[in-house]
């Protein structure tokens, strides 16, 4: 068998169209099937309000991001900016940070699936199929990982199309369009009553639903595999962004006019409650062939969430497994991870450890805090990214300093007002992540920036 070089560069493989579909395949799968009930639970209908501030958060941080990635189009994304910007202890605290909330979104991606598509009591081994499987599937190169996302993304949209067709179809038919839904009660004057939510709320929503637009991240990660970066890359963040957030918007507004602030934050699949027939007070069901359809329909959502979940697991894999690469290279992970498979072109090394961690905690945990924990991770990468991206000069800058400031502030802010549980464990993680670079830095041999060697 042929061994792993020990860190090549990566082939550039990538053009404007599998950029954007790692990113939609990345944003679509993380969010719209699992972050609205939880931020319902925290803002009731204010939660259109998170989703626009949330939004509007991650464009500031995507140009931030496109704005760096055509300077440093190189595998590592945030990690590699912050050390090239800001020193090494700003770029690891953004990679490690990257690294441990993605490794924890592999998983309750993984558990997604296993959730939508498993039969009861499967759930765990079906979620370590998923892991191993599609883990075999990026380590045969990227151009599997583009083609295969391409296909999810096409099954996503034509669920969620589905679903938006299906809910406006119930509003309509009640005769008052949205009135007397839950969109009833998103007006400014009632964001801060106790049925919209606080204004704490509406923030702490804004958080959670980070989570969703947080894949844009895995196109800059692999800017050593981009054809064209300095062009492409920005292109294809601004472009799968602006795709999200339209669909992500037409589709708060149909569930929660359709189930309302209460019914939605309980519920565990809202886009299939949509389908099956509930409504904001608690819903009439359907009989006869309206039922049979209506289960019918049911099977088609929870179909799209499973491939949805997919489609985000396995971007993640690949992300995850080129910021590890990054780091290895500069000695801020084990050395070993480094490995770039020869023929295939893969982090293979770093690609199969990230493959055995998710599956391990998919064993071991139910990942129930995993969406704030990841937005804590992701928070604090952006937040590097924006700091980076100010200290740009001229001539490499392509938006207003101003842009960085709103995306840096606006990540303290969510991370600020994140579940207290989050907090905790994002700051103990990260503790844990700076313990072990002081260990490294104690008692091993600086050999110097490796990275640099590595763009070519």
């Amino acid at each position: 068998m042929t061994s792993p070089s020990p860190s090549p560069a990566l082939a550039r493989r990538l053009g404007l169209g599998d950029a954007v579909i790692i990113g939609l395949g990345s944003m679509m799968g993380a969010g719209i099937f699992s972050a609205f009930a939880p931020a319902a639970a925290a803002a009731g209908a204010g939660l259109l309000i998170g989703l626009v501030i949330a939004g509007v958060i991650a464009v500031c941080n995507a140009l931030s991001s496109a704005q760096l990635a055509a300077q440093y189009p190189t595998s590592g994304g945030t990690y590699i900016y912050g050390r090239e910007r800001l020193g090494e202890w700003p770029g690891f605290v953004a990679g490690w940070s990257f690294v441990i909330g993605k490794t924890a979104s592999c998983a309750a991606m993984a558990l997604t699936v296993a959730a939508y598509a498993a039969p009861a009591g499967w759930e765990k081994p079906v979620a370590v199929v998923a892991v191993i499987a599609l883990a075999t599937v990026n380590s045969f190169g990227i151009t599997r990982t583009a083609g295969l996302t391409r296909v999810i993304v096409v099954v996503v949209l034509l669920v969620l199309a589905f679903v938006v067709v299906v809910g406006a179809t119930k509003i309509a038919s009640t005769g008052t369009g949205l009135a007397g839904t839950g969109l009833a009660s998103t007006g400014l004057a009632n964001l801060a009553g106790p049925d919209a939510g606080s204004w704490y709320g509406i923030l702490q929503s804004g958080g959670l639903l980070f989570f969703a637009f947080a894949g844009y991240a895995r196109i800059a990660t692999m800017g050593e595999e981009v054809k064209n970066p300095a062009r492409t890359i920005p292109r294809a963040i601004i472009i799968a962004l602006s795709i999200t957030l339209a669909v992500y918007a037409v589709v708060a507004v149909i569930v929660l006019a359709v189930l309302g602030p209460e019914q939605l934050a309980s519920s565990a699949a809202p886009l299939v409650d949509v389908i099956t027939g509930a409504s904001g007070s608690g819903g009439a069901g359907v009989s006869g062939g309206a039922d049979s359809a209506a289960s019918a329909g049911a099977v088609i959502v929870r179909i799209g969430a499973a491939a949805a979940a997919l489609g985000a697991l396995l971007a993640l894999i690949a992300g995850v497994g080129r910021t590890t690469l990054a780091m290895a290279r500069n000695r801020d992970l084990p050395s070993w991870l480094a490995a770039v498979h020869p023929v295939r072109q893969v982090p293979i090394h770093a690609e199969v450890a990230l493959a055995v961690v998710v599956v391990i905690l998919v064993l071991t945990t139910d990942l129930r805090g995993a969406i704030g924990f990841s937005s804590f991770g992701v928070l604090l990468y952006y937040l590097v990214a924006n700091a980076a991206a100010i200290t740009q000069p001229r001539g490499t800058r392509r938006y207003p300093q101003a842009v960085q400031v709103v995306g840096g502030l606006g990540c303290l802010v969510l991370v600020a007002t994140l579940p207290l549980a989050s907090i905790a464990v994002g700051v103990g993680v990260l503790a844990v992540g700076v313990v072990y670079r002081l260990i490294t830095l104690r008692f091993t041999p600086a050999d110097g920036d490796v990275t640099r060697a590595a763009k070519r």
